[in-house]
């Protein structure tokens, strides 16, 4: 009757991940993913080590792509000093190139599905969904929603925070150029942030998001940057002594910070698609990557028959889901909000870098505990 247990609807990290844990549980997994891999994402590609335990529980550790060992952090504005601080579990940089590609191979391994098709609709009827893709339809007892900040499907199922207009775009590249391997930057701007950290094979990923009325007083990408981020005395050190590994840099528009909710129309939405966390919090990897599991470890007692009704799944992941990163995502929400202010930016930088112990408990706000399974 059916075509598989879960149904996964994106091929990122937290579909990946999902399936990998899913399928070596015994469960039929088919994972729909429009684009194929490897290929690369606008991200900031740093993830908290709080993660690894997990992976590797999955037989999915990333040693094996040689990443960067992150273990410092720092922070500045146009006119601060440096505040830096040890990362309180540290972290590594890989490339979604890289990561994606990796774990798309684990869980092919591990016995899912994995098809490359557009999901345009998903249909839930008598315990029962029915998700209809450009090429085909199938049928499944749950679908994970794992596909992204947003999409198509999102105007489908009528979630509110697509309807509203959004003043944030991302843009990133990779670069060559000298900068430490164990260290990530966060360097404000007027209308922006950037984050720049090193991926595997000694590459650079320079990753910002900029309100898109900062942007559009300028031409193209490389004028912003010359006007705007290079107002920022460590960013332009870092960009003028780094060369271009893209042909262009990569971009988006429409990021939403707008709450989410982690259940639509019955569907278990992990990673981006349950909520995003301000790129400055440097843990929307970690926290992909956690949800997976969480959603994944519910769905198993559901399955199974330890969870006995669908209702009692979706509370429990809805509360489990709030319990890990409603927090953060308030956490984020404030900083960003103080960061953006150009004088009180300058205070609370000059302020943590007179007192820099504060900096490693407010990093701890954004990121969780090391994820295991029970």
């Amino acid at each position: 009757m059916f075509d598989a247990d879960v149904m996964i609807i994106g091929g990122g990290l937290a579909g990946l991940v999902s399936a990998i844990h899913l399928s070596q549980a015994g469960k039929r997994v088919i994972v729909i993913e429009k684009n194929n891999y490897p290929h690369h994402k606008v991200c900031g590609e740093y993830v908290s080590n709080e993660v690894l335990p997990y992976l590797t529980t999955l037989g999915a550790n990333p040693a094996i792509l040689n990443p960067a060992n992150i273990t410092k952090f720092e922070m500045s504005t146009p006119k601060s000093a440096l505040v830096q601080a040890d990362l309180p579990l540290g972290g590594f940089g890989l490339s979604r190139f890289s990561f994606d590609h990796f774990l798309q191979e684990r869980a092919k391994q591990s016995g899912a599905i994995l098809i490359h098709d557009t999901v345009v609709e998903v249909v839930y009827e008598d315990e029962i969904f029915t998700v209809v893709s450009k090429d085909n339809r199938y049928k499944s007892r749950i679908v994970i929603g794992a596909y992204g900040k947003r999409s198509n499907l999102d105007l489908k199922l009528e979630r509110p925070f697509i309807k509203e207009k959004s003043d944030w775009l991302a843009i990133k590249a990779h670069y060559t150029g000298d900068f430490p391997n164990d260290l990530v930057a966060l360097h404000h701007f007027k209308g922006g942030y950037c984050g720049v950290s090193k991926v595997e094979h000694h590459f650079i990923n320079i990753c910002y998001l900029v309100n898109y009325a900062s942007f559009k007083k300028y031409k193209n990408i490389k004028e912003h940057q010359e006007n705007v981020l290079f107002q920022n005395p460590h960013l332009k050190m870092i960009m003028e002594n780094s060369t271009l590994h893209f042909d262009v840099p990569m971009s988006i528009s429409q990021i939403s910070f707008e709450q989410k909710e982690c259940v639509r129309n019955h569907i278990l939405m992990v990673g981006d698609t349950a909520g995003l966390i301000h790129p400055l919090c440097g843990n929307g990897m970690g926290m992909a990557i956690h949800a997976a599991q969480i959603a994944c470890t519910l769905i198993l007692k559901f399955l199974n028959g330890e969870v006995t009704t669908r209702k009692n799944l979706e509370n429990a992941y809805t509360a489990e889901w709030k319990l890990h990163f409603n927090s953060r995502l308030k956490t984020g929400k404030l900083l960003s909000g103080l960061l953006r202010k150009e004088g009180l930016s300058e205070f609370l930088i000059n302020g943590l870098a007179k007192f820099p112990a504060l900096l490693p408990e407010i990093i701890k706000r954004t990121h969780g505990k090391p994820i295991t399974i029970n």
